[in-house]
């Protein structure tokens, strides 16, 4: 696997240059068995009993949440109890043959689920996860009905329940633009003074984008085209302010005149599903314009944010232009995207490169560089991977990602399985786990597994008959064949791309991957350095060892060809064996990299007023934005106050109360940077943003960088800092109990009451006398520098130090030691430094 990157690839230097090839070398000699290995077919036998080792991790997790969980929507599997998100019990098992679990789960849904609550809840989430469950259960529920086979008394309770839900979601839709609020409640709606809701401004373009599957299968189910002509107009509305130059689309819009709000347009969080649910509505509902809309987008991306295997984020406006050099996780998806449009090589390429990724890290990363190094180390138990895993199996038939399903599973059951269930991993560079288990790795990771590893005769539907929605339920493709409720799309037609000969239709695998399995290896094997094909020429002289001892430093030990023998195939396989400065690997001991983490200099947050007094500090995150603190000699001080709303996502309605102070914000809801602007607008002096992952602490989790929002953030000079939960509960509680709390942010090296250890540079050097520099009698001259002086110690072996040598040999000891040392004694100069000075 050859490691790309923009900063990799402009890094000078021939050093640079043969550390890259010879690493990239070893490690695929060392490796090579077990690429032997993922390619190896793999048995009926073996597929087996990896099914039933999925299902007895269903078992495990579906059990743990009924038992510990149920009636709240998710488990929390440390401490083994629920989460109330909002509600649901419905379609967990469809797919994986439990129908006893299944019959059982719906009549829960039905006796225990009520959608009368006075809760706010996600658009997008609620739509994703309750509606599409709901529906996805109602068309396997009238499926076994039909049948005959069971679930006889079902008499369409899941659809009625779906439409209760659509008409409470509606409401969000009473905009000026038709975009949606990001959010409504359930009882109340929008615009009732009760509903605690309405005053966003904003959402993400998936959030709005990510609804015409659910809202048109609701809609052609029940036969009220309300649903469909809402989704609809949602997406002509994301079409129509697309930038025309690029055809890409921004991150957040703003759902009253939609402008773009985020600028910043990749294939990841915030836009991810848009694009998903245009080629999978056109799958669905048979309307041409989703198809020509996707095509547009698809050319664009393919033009301006895939840079195989990487898909970067770029600026809508500007595409030549990348925004940030890291990835995040959601964009896992698109491999399988790929495959469901036909474009079946760049998804290898990419699908390979997150392989790579899980390799190092054990999972995928929320968010990694893109020389694959950790940004943000938390992983949630996101099924995008497997999910493309599932889609290249089916694609190509090639064992090889049988084995990388088998790899997610291993990983999971090594790494996240814990007494309750499954728990989300805090961070993959420590392993330490976090106390939620998401509704979607019920509904989609153990899904996608369980099909990767099952045939056709093995499952109780034909899945070629069913899309799946981006949290992985099952709506009929027949519903294309119901007769339309509503409108089509009446948005001009797009500028015509040149045509292939999937543009009006959907790819078909026999067509495209006819019974070749090999096919994806020989794109995969582009992206690895064959060690059988590699002759290393260095420019080591044969007397210079230099060079190789470098190397050998760096973990790679190479020997001259004439210093071993070889046999006669390979002899005769590599010519030359006698020309100078050509050096072969011998012998691998160890090939360690070590993995260039980003710098980050721990700040604190130091409660200075009394009681404290300055002895309670607390460890925290710098920004990558807004003022920076270690330019601050003295620090930033303030009295700390909660922002209201607590996320501060927008206006702050507590304004006068935050002017000039510093406040508290929890993390979550929209990005730091929009908090930091919320809260500079309302004329806080600081910002201090608080981990809401419960249990979090500086000492388990290794500090990050706030980062921004993808635009410019010159314009935010406030300075912030980030504490995780556990430092954070200290100052919330704190801040209850005494309500006027003084602060100071800054730097954790320069906290008050905090003896700053002196350090000097000393410089030891030796040189014969007697030259240039002096005529003295020859002999050894040990010269020692401090600072701006020197002083000369001749070590004659019968001189003493001399009274003015003395004295200044006693100051320069005394500066840079905090104990006694002796000035008439040669020991002096050998004694370790104590801790604290810098020898």
């Amino acid at each position: 696997m050859r490691r790309l990157g923009a900063k990799s690839l402009r890094k000078p230097g021939l050093c640079f240059g043969t550390d890259m090839l010879l690493k990239s070398l070893l490690i695929a000699c060392l490796l090579s068995w077990v690429n032997c290995l993922e390619n190896q077919s793999m048995t009926p036998e073996e597929k087996t009993n990896i099914r039933n080792q999925i299902l007895e991790m269903f078992d495990h997790a579906y059990g743990s949440y009924m038992k510990y969980a149920y009636p709240a929507d998710e488990l929390m599997p440390l401490s083994c109890k629920g989460r109330v998100l909002v509600f649901l019990l419905v379609a967990r098992a469809q797919v994986l043959n439990k129908l006893d679990e299944f019959d059982d789960a719906v009549k829960k849904a039905v006796r225990d689920v009520r959608l009368d609550n006075d809760v706010v809840v996600s658009v997008f989430e609620t739509n994703i996860r309750v509606l599409g469950g709901l529906l996805g259960g109602h068309v396997m529920a009238d499926l076994l009905r039909q049948r005959g086979e069971r679930m006889q008394w079902y008499r369409d309770e899941l659809l009625h329940m779906a439409v209760e839900l659509g008409h409470r979601l509606i409401p969000a839709f009473n905009t000026s633009s038709g975009l949606p609020y990001p959010k409504v409640n359930l009882r109340y709606g929008i615009l009732n003074p009760l509903s605690r809701t309405g005053t966003e401004s904003d959402t993400c373009t998936a959030c709005a984008g990510t609804i015409i599957l659910e809202f048109a299968a609701l809609s052609r189910l029940s036969g009220e085209s309300v649903f469909e002509e809402h989704a609809r107009k949602a997406l002509d509305v994301l079409w129509e302010r697309r930038q025309r130059g690029s055809d890409l689309v921004g991150t957040v819009i703003n759902i009253h005149n939609g402008e773009w709000v985020r600028k910043d347009s990749g294939v990841g969080a915030g836009i991810d599903s848009y694009y998903e649910y245009l080629m999978k509505a056109y799958i669905l509902l048979g309307d041409d314009t989703f198809l020509q809309r996707f095509n547009t987008h698809y050319s664009a991306i393919m033009k301006y944010i895939s840079q195989p295997p990487l898909l970067l984020n770029v600026h809508m406006h500007n595409p030549t232009v990348s925004v940030r050099s890291w990835m995040d996780s959601l964009l896992a998806f698109f491999p399988g995207l790929q495959v469901l449009t036909g474009d079946l090589k760049p998804a290898i390429e990419t699908h390979e490169m997150l392989y790579q990724v899980t390799k190092q890290h054990k999972f995928l990363p929320e968010a990694f560089t893109t020389e694959f190094r950790v940004h943000w180390g938390q992983h949630l138990l996101r099924p995008e991977f497997a999910e493309s895993t599932y889609y290249l199996y089916k694609a190509t038939g090639d064992p090889y990602y049988l084995r990388v399903g088998q790899s997610i599973v291993e990983k999971l059951n090594a790494f996240a399985r814990v007494p309750c269930g499954f728990a989300a991993v805090q961070d993959v560079r420590t392993g330490t786990h976090e106390d939620r288990m998401d509704s979607f790795f019920l509904a989609e990771m153990f899904k996608y597994l369980y099909l990767l590893f099952s045939e056709k005769s093995q499952l109780l539907i034909n899945l070629d008959d069913y899309i799946f929605t981006t949290e992985a339920h099952l709506l009929p493709v027949s519903l294309s064949t119901t007769q339309d409720t509503v409108q089509t799309n009446v948005t001009e037609a797009p500028v015509a791309h040149d045509e292939d000969l999937f543009t009006h239709s959907c790819p078909s695998t026999e067509t495209l991957f006819p019974n070749n399995p090999s096919f994806a290896k020989t794109i995969r094997d582009g992206y690895n350095l064959s060690a059988t094909d590699l002759e290393i020429e260095l420019p080591l002289h044969d007397s210079g060892m230099e060079p190789v001892e470098f190397l050998k430093s760096m973990g790679i030990s190479l020997t001259p060809l004439n210093d071993f023998t070889l046999g006669d195939s390979i002899a005769q396989s590599v010519p030359n064996l006698t020309h100078k400065g050509v050096f072969r690997v011998k012998l691998v001991a160890e090939v360690s990299q070590t993995i260039e983490e980003e710098l980050v200099v721990p700040h604190a947050v130091q409660l200075i007023s009394p009681p404290f007094l300055g002895r309670t500090v607390l460890t925290a995150g710098p920004a990558k934005f807004g003022m920076d603190l270690t330019k601050q000699e003295h620090g930033v001080k303030g009295t700390i106050v909660k922002a209201s709303p607590y996320t501060a996502c927008g206006p702050i309605e507590n304004a006068a109360e935050v002017k000039g102070r510093i406040a508290l914000a929890l993390r979550g809801d929209c990005m730091f940077a929009a908090k930091a602007r919320w809260l500079q607008q309302a004329g806080a002096g600081g910002v201090i943003c608080i981990d809401h992952r419960e249990g979090s602490s500086s000492e388990e989790t290794p500090l990050f960088q706030m980062v921004g929002d993808g635009d410019s953030t010159e314009d935010i000079t406030l300075p912030l800092v980030f504490l995780f939960s556990r430092e954070g509960a200290v100052l919330t509680s704190v801040l209850e109990e005494h309500h006027n709390v003084d602060v100071l942010l800054l730097p954790k090296e320069r906290q008050l009451g905090q003896e700053k250890p002196v350090s000097m540079n000393i410089k030891l050097r030796l040189r014969e006398e007697g030259g240039s520099e002096g005529r003295a009698a020859p002999g050894t001259t040990l010269e020692l520098v401090l600072e701006d002086e020197e002083v000369l110690l001749k070590e004659t072996g019968e001189e003493e130090l001399g009274g003015k040598q003395q004295s200044q040999h006693q100051q320069g000891c005394t500066q840079g030691r905090t104990g006694p040392c002796s000035t008439d004694s040669p020991q002096a100069l050998n004694s370790k430094p104590e801790p604290g000075t810098n020898p």
